[in-house]
């Protein structure tokens, strides 16, 4: 059986490269982006890794293709520019 849950609709902004990457390994897993980061998120809060090492070898594919070059240490750092 499995807990009842209330999903909810909301706006975020995100790194638009992170957000491709993220979108390209929703689809290669057949998955959508919310249960993708839902699934991430309830991994890291038990301090568990969220990945197999099949699927980072494909984040790190998707990363290449959209020229990703943040990583974890970046994450407390980045400064929006301004865009027109």
């Amino acid at each position: 059986m499995t807990n009842p849950i209330e999903r909810v609709q909301t706006g975020i902004r995100i790194e638009k490269r992170l957000l491709k990457v993220l979108k390209g390994l929703a689809e290669q897993l057949d998955m959508t982006l919310a249960d993708l980061l839902e699934g991430m998120a309830l991994h890291c809060f038990e301090g568990k890794q969220p990945f197999s090492q099949q699927t980072l070898l494909k984040i790190e594919q998707l990363k290449a293709v959209y020229d990703l070059d943040l990583t974890a240490s970046d994450s407390h750092a980045m400064q929006e520019t301004d865009v027109p």
